[in-house]
């Protein structure tokens, strides 16, 4: 089984660990993974800012790259989502388009490969904190991600997970909405981060880095208690592998 890695941006420059983690946990399975040295970004940000003539060169060199592999794998709801759900508003050619056709069959998130497709039932793992968890948006809405990461989660000893209050708001990142309502992002995640504190959790789980991102920055700032990471960093540790 050929397994190959989509690291997106964000993990590659400013998250790296959560993508060694998952190579880690994916490695600890048995899945042999194949780093594809020439793959960039999937051109999701440009897309979604109205750009979408401009990242076909993008996605059909992501085709390309990653169309022979028996599956690929991400680190990232959100990015997964735009190869499986989004490309398929782009007009390939009717070859390229075949290809792309199979490589949204075999495209998933780290949480999904791991429940669905290798259909892990047991960690002999061990993590004694407690936990919340984010459901990002687009894992959440668009990939049907939900019950993954909570039966892994409930796979580790020790663990208690405490279910956040509207786990399922978005956390107010939502890429250049960031900055462009910058006011109303700041109020989605602040209220975000008041439903993670009074769960009392340790720890604030999640499957995108975008989303830590923006729920870690306003935790720091505000220098709230909770620690901040990502699952494969969850997995990795509870199953001795960092």
């Amino acid at each position: 089984m050929q397994v190959a890695l989509f690291i997106p941006c964000l993990n590659e420059h400013i998250y790296p660990n959560a993508a060694l983690s998952m190579v880690k946990v994916l490695h600890h399975f048995g899945v042999n993974t194949i780093y594809v040295d020439d793959q960039t970004c999937c051109g999701q940000p440009a897309f979604n800012s109205g750009y979408q003539k401009e990242i076909i060169p993008l996605a059909e060199k992501f085709i390309k790259l990653f169309c022979d592999f028996d599956y690929v794998i991400a680190p990232s709801g959100s990015c997964v989502s735009m190869v499986k759900n989004h490309y398929e508003e782009i007009h390939f050619d009717s070859a390229l388009n075949n290809k792309y056709l199979e490589l949204r069959k075999k495209i998933f998130e780290f949480t999904e490969f791991l429940i669905d497709v290798l259909k892990v039932d047991n960690l002999n793992a061990e993590f004694k904190h407690k936990v919340t968890f984010h459901d990002s948006c687009h894992a959440l809405r668009e990939l049907k991600v939900f019950s993954q990461p909570r039966k892994l989660m409930n796979m580790i000893k020790g663990l208690e997970l405490i279910e956040l209050e509207d786990s399922d708001v978005c956390c107010g990142f939502g890429g250049t909405f960031s900055f462009k309502y910058e006011d109303v992002s700041v109020a989605m995640v602040e209220r975000k981060c008041e439903n993670i504190v009074k769960t009392n959790a340790e720890f604030c789980i999640g499957l995108d880095s975008s989303c830590l991102m923006n729920i870690d920055g306003y935790i720091k700032k505000n220098d709230l208690k909770v620690k901040v990471i990502h699952i494969a960093e969850l997995l990795a540790k509870s199953l001795g592998l960092e």
